[in-house]
């Protein structure tokens, strides 16, 4: 299918993202570089990735800031949709099942259309959506599918949510945190039965939740603050969550739930239908291997002499699903073994599972989105500051399955700033982009401007005094017997040392003195920088849906600005 567009679209396109609209009244923002960096979050990879594409060019398929090569990339992406048809069929059948709207079946619908792209993004199952950044990931993907749509009408664009129910790490998705009533973070465990209990559960997503769910509720229901949406709240919770339902099935209910108006599709590529699509994959993979890691550490290396390479790769990118757990499978001198148990494998045998029963074999990492686009038309994937990272690695891997890298659209970054705490932080003359540096430096500078002791000044001045006191001492020491002068240094750093402990003593005692200020802070600080991490990457939305309404994800779906390409500071 050619994709063809006027010159006046073109530059419609290219303005549209480039020029942002006026900044909203309750909004602040900041960037990227100020925030707390680290390999698995914000990175000097994401840095460039965002203020300076060019860096970083060379790793990806196209720019996304103004997506000016939107028509040549759409049609690369058309022609190598091989699949539409009966990758449509498995997702009407699968959306149905979840209980899905017409809206979002007749999206499914619409990705049999050669006129149609998918606009994708995917998360872990966790339970009640995980961390906020699920939430933003799909605002980020539902809102380019709407501009794209409005830009583009005679095409369509279509938001899809791959559920990553595959992995086996079920202590990763199993847990949820809120605030309770004293504005303290408290993470709450979905523990199934013991015998489900298992190091290595198989694929998450299909794991059935049992009556162990009233335990987890009720968990929730004592934590969360009470107020007037609290029982609505829970009612829909536990309409989404119910006993027999799979993680996969209660996690698409709920979001269906949250956006449910948005046309949403969901996939689970845990399905024989598009397991059987995806048989060359895996066949070049078990048959080729470790090109594809080689070219993963080509290309590592080429970025670790600047940046980090986020996915650590093996010889094989292959697991199996077996006995019930799903197991990496590891090539050896003549033959092949599943991780962790004794069962081995010739090649052939692994050769004709793959041809017979390939819903038996689950991608990793690397091989995740290679599968994913191979299914679906993907013109965008919308990915945290690590899934950019991971990507960066992919390109040559696209290149060796004849695939084009869909173009890289980074989340919205957003922070729920309650405006209550204002007057906290004007109290105590602080700063909001303070809370997201060290908070001891933020509690022990209130401690300070509270305090009619000014610590580090009475102890810098005593280390100084010291020092000056030592170095007078010097002259006549040395005049007596210069052999003092070792004794007189350890004497001076002995000093300096019994100081350092001793303004460490003041400094608690002081805390305890100023407790009831200190609460205050702390209660900003675990809102705004919970267990030390970004709030996006730690609370739930549960928490201010319980606080704001059920309709406050609606309200992030109008508020939340997808094109400014900064952290965002919603004020609430």
């Amino acid at each position: 299918m050619m994709v063809c567009f006027s010159w006046i679209e073109r530059v419609y396109f290219a303005e549209f993202f480039n020029n942002s609209p006026p900044e909203m009244a309750d909004s602040q923002w900041v960037d990227f570089e100020k925030l707390p960096h680290a390999e698995g979050s914000f990175s000097r990879l994401f840095d460039d990735y965002i203020g300076q594409f060019q860096k970083v060019r060379q790793y990806f398929e196209a720019d996304f800031h103004s997506l000016q090569n939107f028509p040549a990339h759409a049609e690369q992406i058309a022609r190598q949709a091989k699949h539409r048809s009966v990758v449509a069929d498995v997702l009407i059948d699968q959306n149905r099942q979840m209980g899905a709207p017409e809206k979002t079946l007749e999206n499914a619908r619409r990705l049999g259309d050669p006129k149609s792209f998918a606009i994708v993004t995917g998360q872990q199952v966790g339970i009640l959506g995980g961390p906020l950044y699920t939430i933003y990931k799909t605002v980020t993907a539902l809102k380019l599918a709407e501009r794209l749509a409005s830009s583009y009408p005679e095409y369509h664009f279509v938001p899809v949510f791959w559920l990553e129910g595959e992995d086996h790490d079920f202590a990763e998705i199993n847990k949820v945190s809120v605030l309770n009533a004293d504005h303290a973070p408290v993470e709450i465990e979905y523990v199934p039965k013991a015998k489900q209990i298992l190091k290595n559960p198989g694929a998450v997503g299909e794991i059935q939740l049992n009556s162990t769910l009233d335990h987890f509720f009720e968990q929730l229901q004592r934590t969360l603050p009470n107020s007037e949406f609290k029982a609505s709240l829970l009612s829909m919770l536990k309409a989404a969550y119910t006993p027999s339902s799979t993680l996969n099935t209660s996690f698409s209910r709920f979001m269906g739930t949250l956006f449910q108006d948005a046309g949403l599709v969901f996939i689970s590529s845990n399905d024989r239908r598009l397991k059987e699509l995806l048989v060359p994959i895996f066949l070049k993979e078990l048959q080729d291997y470790p090109k594809v890691s080689q070219l993963i550490i080509q290309r590592s290396a080429e970025l670790e002499e600047r940046y980090h390479a986020q996915i650590k790769t093996k010889a094989m990118n292959l697991f199996m699903f077996f006995k019930g757990g799903r197991y990496f499978i590891e090539p050896r001198e003549h033959d092949f073994s599943l991780k962790g148990t004794r069962q081995y494998f010739q090649k052939e045998e692994l050769l004709k599972i793959v041809t017979e029963t390939p819903e038996l074999i689950s991608p990793n990492v690397a091989l995740r989105p290679i599968c994913q686009d191979t299914l679906l038309p993907t013109l965008a994937y919308v990915g945290g500051p690590s899934e950019i990272a991971y990507f960066a690695q992919l390109k040559p891997v696209y290149a060796y399955f004849d695939l084009t890298m869909p173009i890289i659209y980074p989340r919205a970054s957003v922070t729920i700033y309650e405006q209550k705490f204002e007057r906290i932080l004007e109290k105590y003359q602080l700063e909001l982009l303070e809370f997201f540096g060290d908070p001891e430096k933020v509690s022990r500078k209130v401690v300070e401007l509270i305090s009619e002791v000014k610590i580090d000044e009475m102890f810098n001045d005593a280390v100084k005094r010291t020092n000056e006191l030592m170095a007078e001492m010097k002259y006549g020491l040395n005049y007596i017997d210069s052999t003092l002068m070792g004794p007189l240094e350890a004497t001076r750093a002995k000093i300096e040392s019994h100081l350092v402990v001793l303004k460490e003593k003041v400094i608690e005692a002081q805390k305890r003195k100023h407790e009831i200020a200190l609460r205050q802070v702390r209660k900003v600080i675990d809102s705004i920088v919970p267990k030390g991490n970004l709030q996006e990457r730690v609370l739930s939305i549960v928490y201010f849906m319980n606080k704001y309404g059920l309709d406050f994800v609606q309200r992030l779906r109008n508020d939340v600005e997808i094109d400014r390409f900064k952290h965002q500071i919603l004020n609430v």
